[in-house]
């Protein structure tokens, strides 16, 4: 490998988008009306208006191809470590009828959706995985493979973060006008909402209201960590009819090594080795474990900012405004499908 070509090249984007997420990473760290936001939105907020700037002088944004594609596999990758598989059986499997549900319908809705709009393939795969699964970090795994160019998938995030923003500031009340119980809003807020900063603000919002301590918010959270395993499905099926459309006349070789992304595989190694280690080891050797696995989810978040600061800095706001109608629309339906999904299953089911 040429590493004096490599920084030439790519040092110079990588750096930016590094910059960007650590000021992003640092904003909401501080200021709490940003939580909601989070730092990868926040990031590709940022990187567009840099954009934006630069389009208007004599100034060039640097490439950011590297960070935007191999940045955000290997956050991906990172991802799996805050994903205890054990947890998740134990307590999450209450919560899979209403996630399988919520998913399936979202799914279906986009799909549908897009035969009626006649939209972007790729645009409409991002904003129906992102808005049934968990946002940003389905979007960030689902993309490589469909290969969604920066400005899709950020149009894609920006839609999934509108709808997030309005579900954490008003789920809570909400909530407490249908007289929900506990449980009821934790599936509530961890299946309709997708982002975790979201997720966690309408979570707490609501613990807050009603006096539980932190009962809502880690219910809410195993749901979000339940839904994120849906990555790995999801992602396979989309990979296996990229993979056939672009391997016919080629070998069967061709068509398994295109088949299954390889950072995928590294995710699931990611979750097995939390899995594992945790339910082998106990005291102080445990929660050393503990503490390095969330350390690891930590630089995820972080490396999944620096990518989202890539793909800002590679997309025009105006254009992606100018074009987004269809895309808002697709994001509407899907999340409105999920909230009368949810309601409607846990109606059912007697948890609400």
């Amino acid at each position: 490998m040429d590493v004096k070509g490599f920084l030439v090249t790519n040092g110079p984007g990588l750096l930016c988008s590094l910059s960007i997420a650590t000021i992003s990473w640092m904003l909401v760290e501080s200021i709490d009306a940003l939580s909601v936001v989070g730092a990868p939105i926040l990031s590709i907020l940022i990187g567009m208006a840099a954009f934006a700037v630069c389009s208007g002088s004599d100034m060039q944004v640097p490439k950011t191809s590297f960070a935007s594609k191999y940045v955000l596999q290997f956050s991906v990758v990172l991802l799996g470590f805050g994903l205890n598989l054990r947890t998740v059986m134990d307590v999450g499997l209450t919560s899979l009828p209403v996630i399988v549900s919520t998913i399936s319908t979202s799914l279906i809705m986009a799909y549908l959706m897009y035969r009626l709009l006649r939209s972007d393939p790729k645009t409409t795969t991002l904003v129906g995985v992102g808005s049934s699964i968990c946002g940003g970090s389905a979007i960030a795994a689902t993309a490589p493979v469909i290969k969604a160019e920066d400005h899709i998938i950020a149009q894609s995030i920006s839609v999934i973060f509108l709808f997030n923003v309005i579900a954490a500031l008003v789920f809570p009340t909400l909530g407490t006008m249908l007289g929900m119980t506990d449980e009821g809003f934790a599936l509530f807020a961890g299946t309709a909402i997708n982002d975790t900063s979201s997720v966690t603000a309408a979570a707490t919002t609501w613990d807050s209201m009603h006096g539980t301590g932190h009962t809502v918010l880690d219910s809410a959270t195993i749901v979000k960590l339940t839904r994120t395993l849906f990555i790995i499905p999801i992602v396979v099926v989309l990979s296996l009819i990229v993979a056939r459309k672009e391997s016919e006349g080629s070998s069967m070789g061709d068509y398994v090594k295109h088949a299954f992304p390889k950072f995928i595989a590294f995710f699931i190694l990611a979750s097995l080795i939390t899995t594992v280690t945790t339910s082998i080891l106990s005291g102080d050797a445990l929660s050393v474990a503990e503490d390095c696995f969330s350390s690891l989810k930590t630089v995820s978040s972080f490396l999944i900012s620096t990518a989202m600061a890539a793909i800002g800095l590679n997309t025009d706001v105006v254009k992606l405004v100018r074009t987004g109608g269809k895309t808002l629309l697709i994001g509407g339906v899907c999340w409105i499908s999920i909230i009368c999904m949810s309601l409607l299953v846990q109606s059912i089911l007697g948890i609400w």
